[in-house]
C-alpha cells in the first residue's frame, strides 16, 4: 500500500485532467456520426498512460539536469526526498509508455494506421520534452509542444478512433483546449524563471521576463474564449458550446491575479487555478458538444 502512495505520487495524477478534457471534447464532437464505448475507454486510458510516462521521464530528465531540486514546488519530490531512486523514475516512465503503445497498437488494430502514427509522435514528444538531444522545453518550445499533443493531437485522435476519418470541426475545437493546457504549463514557467535561468531552462517566460511573460498568459488564456466565440459565427460549433463563456469571470479574475503576483508561492497558487479552469471549460465545451448531438442540433 505505502508502495502504491509512493508511486501515486510520483505520478501526478491530478495534473491528469490535461490528457482526459481533450479526449472528451474529440469523443463527444464525434458522437454526432458514431460513439463506441470501448474505443473511448482505451483512448482515454492510453492518453493517460502517455501522460503518465511524460511526467515520470521529465522529473527524471529534470532532476538530472539540476533543474528540480529541493526548493522547486512543480516536481513530485520523490526524487529529491529519496522515496524513489532516479533509474526507478525512468523505468516506471518508460513502463508507463510501453502500455500506452500497447493500448495504441490495440486502438489501431480495431480502426486504423492513423493512430498508431499519432501515438508515436506523443510519444517521442513526451519524452524528448526534457531528454537529450532535443530537450524541447529547455529551448522555449514547452508550450508549442503542449498546445499542439495535448490539443489538437489528442482532439483529433480521439475523434478518429470514433468515426475513423479526420475533420475541421475538431481540429478547431481543439484550439482552445490547446491554448488553455499551455496556459497552465506557461504559469508553471512563469513561477519558475528564476530557478531556470539558473540552470539553463530557457522557457519562454525565462526569456521574457516579466511583464511580457505575463501578456504571453494572457494571451493563452483569454484567447480560448476568442476561439469558441469565433467557432460559432462561423460555423464550425453549435451554439450550445457558449456554456463555457460562464468561465470567463474566473479566467478574468486569474489573470489580474497572476499579474499581481511576485513570490513563487502565489504563483504555484495561479497554477493550480489555471488548471482548475481548463478542467471546467473543458468539461463544459463537451458537454456543449454532447448537448448539440442529444438535440440534434446542427452545426
Amino acid at each position: 500500500m505505502k508502495s502504491l502512495k509512493v508511486w501515486v505520487t510520483a505520478l501526478r495524477p491530478v495534473s491528469f485532467t490535461a490528457s482526459v478534457i481533450p479526449v472528451l471534447v474529440g469523443t463527444a464532437i464525434a458522437a454526432q456520426e458514431s460513439f463506441n464505448w470501448l474505443l473511448f475507454v482505451l483512448a482515454l486510458a492510453g492518453s493517460v498512460a502517455i501522460h503518465a510516462g511524460t511526467n515520470l521521464v521529465n522529473d527524471y530528465f529534470d532532476h538530472v539536469k539540476g533543474t528540480d531540486n529541493d526548493e522547486s514546488l512543480g516536481q513530485s519530490g520523490v526524487i529529491q526526498r529519496g522515496i524513489l531512486s532516479p533509474r526507478a523514475v525512468l523505468v516506471g516512465g518508460l513502463v508507463a509508455f510501453v502500455i500506452g503503445a500497447a493500448i495504441g497498437l490495440t486502438i489501431t488494430a480495431m480502426t486504423g494506421w492513423p493512430v498508431l502514427a499519432l501515438g508515436i509522435a506523443s510519444v517521442l514528444a513526451g519524452y524528448f520534452y526534457t531528454a537529450s538531444p532535443f530537450s524541447l522545453a529547455y529551448r522555449g518550445l514547452g508550450e508549442v509542444v503542449v498546445f499542439v499533443f495535448m490539443g489538437p493531437v489528442i482532439v483529433m485522435g480521439a475523434y478518429y478512433v470514433q468515426v475513423e476519418a479526420f475533420a475541421w470541426e475538431p481540429l478547431i475545437a481543439s484550439i482552445p483546449i490547446g491554448l488553455l493546457v499551455a496556459a497552465i504549463l506557461h504559469a508553471n514557467n512563469v513561477r519558475d524563471i528564476e530557478n531556470d535561468r539558473r540552470n539553463n531552462k530557457w522557457t519562454l517566460a525565462a526569456l521574457a521576463g516579466r511583464p511580457l511573460a505575463d501578456y504571453e498568459f494572457i494571451a493563452l488564456t483569454l484567447g480560448a474564449y476568442a476561439v469558441i466565440v469565433a467557432m460559432i459565427v462561423g460555423g464550425a460549433a453549435p451554439w450550445t458550446v457558449l456554456i463555457t463563456l460562464v468561465t470567463l469571470p474566473i479566467a478574468l479574475r486569474l489573470v489580474r491575479f497572476e499579474m499581481q503576483q511576485t513570490s513563487s508561492r502565489a504563483l504555484n497558487m495561479v497554477l493550480a487555478q489555471t488548471a482548475g479552469l481548463h478542467m471546467l471549460f473543458g468539461v463544459l465545451l463537451a458537454f456543449g458538444f454532447a448537448i448539440a448531438v442529444w438535440t440534434d442540433i446542427n452545426w
